[in-house]
């Protein structure tokens, strides 16, 4: 059975299926393994090393959700380009361009200043405009040369950055939500047909895939030779790069549609069991669980990670900070709608967007409204900040790419 498949299906349908889900996803045993070797930076593919980009889904490898660029103190919008169906993942931001992809089946590059047009992509190739084309949730990954993400059909396809013509594809067994990762010319993401993937950037051959026991939502975080994979099998798993082996597994007592932000030895997440964890991933265990007292909804936002606070937006339509260390809660704030987008941190302001159709922006420190933005349909994409620019992008029908900056 496939979820999450067409645009049509709709939010109380998603969130019934969520929990009969939770009924089919097993726990497996803990399985005895020597722990990885110490961390160190790992070696990313240019442009992701550079600071006033924003080339993936949560902005690098360790997937922290933390913007290196500037941003003006005041926000003003420049421009906004329509998407028929919507936009549901985070765009990319790399130098004057911004790439998007939307549920229409389009990945589209545009000039960040004005947005105009430079090139389109469709995820199938028919001429025809009404013909139906499976839809991208996955956000796009952008490196020097290409840019690579999956689709509702199982596609994951690699695009040339400059002209938007097709590289090559490559075929999986059911839709792709996570978004790529890169490492030394690997690409890394999962699919609902159970596997994580690992392919050649250079040309799409399979270098070695590994099998969980459940969909793998998440999109998989890189340190040093290791990737982890946590998803409806209720495991943290962590992958060996080079050989596709499994390194390590432990139990974690729940399933997960976010996706991992790693600091140090730490994993931080927020789970379907209405919490938020911090789980040393050498030592495998629990350091610490954060829950609303009042409130018992599941987390679909992927959290935002600096050195003292974790920020994670939940559908108990909160929005979420607490302590990084402890996991003491520090503040949080109600919003209208769900919180499914995922925080992005620059300095001390944090943005995020809510289903209620506001785009928001808070003190990291005492949770303070600092500025809002209502765009009127739902937001479930999350912010890129880059080059001094930010960009989202509405979900319903007849939705919109906005771009914020200073005139």
């Amino acid at each position: 059975m496939r979820v999450l498949k067409h645009r049509e299906f709709t939010q109380s349908y998603l969130s019934l299926f969520s929990v009969l889900l939770a009924g089919v996803c097993f726990l497996n045993a803990l399985s005895a393994a020597e722990k990885p070797d110490e961390q160190s930076t790992p070696t990313l593919s240019s442009p992701q090393s550079t600071k006033q980009n924003w080339p993936s889904f949560r902005n690098g490898n360790l997937q922290q959700g933390v913007a290196k660029s500037t941003l003006p103190d005041e926000l003003e919008l420049l421009w906004e380009y329509p998407s028929s169906d919507g936009i549901a993942s985070t765009a990319a931001i790399v130098g004057d361009r911004v790439y998007m992809a939307g549920l229409n089946g389009y990945v589209e590059c545009l000039d960040l200043k004005t947005g105009r047009s430079v090139w389109k992509y469709r995820s199938i190739e028919n001429p025809d405009p009404k013909e139906f084309a499976p839809g991208f949730k996955s956000s796009p990954l952008v490196t020097e040369k290409g840019v690579y993400l999956g689709d509702e059909d199982g596609i994951f396809h690699a695009i040339d950055r400059k002209t938007g013509k097709k590289l090559w594809t490559f075929q999986t067994d059911a839709e792709i939500i996570s978004s790529a990762n890169v490492v030394n010319g690997k690409l890394l993401f999962g699919g609902y047909d159970n596997n994580l993937y690992c392919l050649n950037e250079a040309d799409g051959a399979l270098v070695w895939k590994f099998m969980t026991d459940g969909y793998v939502n998440c999109s998989p975080a890189i340190v040093d030779n290791f990737t982890f994979v946590t998803g409806c099998d209720e495991q943290l798993r962590v992958i060996d790069i080079n050989t596709g082996k499994q390194h390590s597994q432990m139990p974690l007592e729940t399933y997960l549609i976010a996706s991992p932000a790693v600091m140090g030895d730490n994993l931080y997440v927020g789970t379907y069991a209405s919490e938020i964890i911090s789980v040393n991933w050498k030592k495998q265990k629990v350091e610490w669980r954060y829950k609303d007292p009042k409130k018992e909804f599941p987390y679909h936002s992927s959290a935002a990670v600096t050195d003292e606070y974790v920020v994670a937006g939940g559908r108990d339509k909160q929005i979420h900070c607490v302590e990084r260390k402890s996991g003491k809660g520090v503040w949080k704030f109600g919003t209208r709608g769900r919180v499914d987008s995922s925080p992005v941190i620059i300095g001390n302001r944090v943005f995020v967007g809510s289903s209620d159709g506001n785009l928001y922006e808070f003190d990291l420190k005492t949770g303070k409204t600092l500025w809002k933005k209502n765009l009127g349909k739902d937001i479930t994409a999350s912010p890129a900040i880059g080059s001094g620019h930010l960009i989202i992008g509405t979900e319903s029908r007849n939705g919109a790419l906005y771009c914020f900056g200073k005139k």
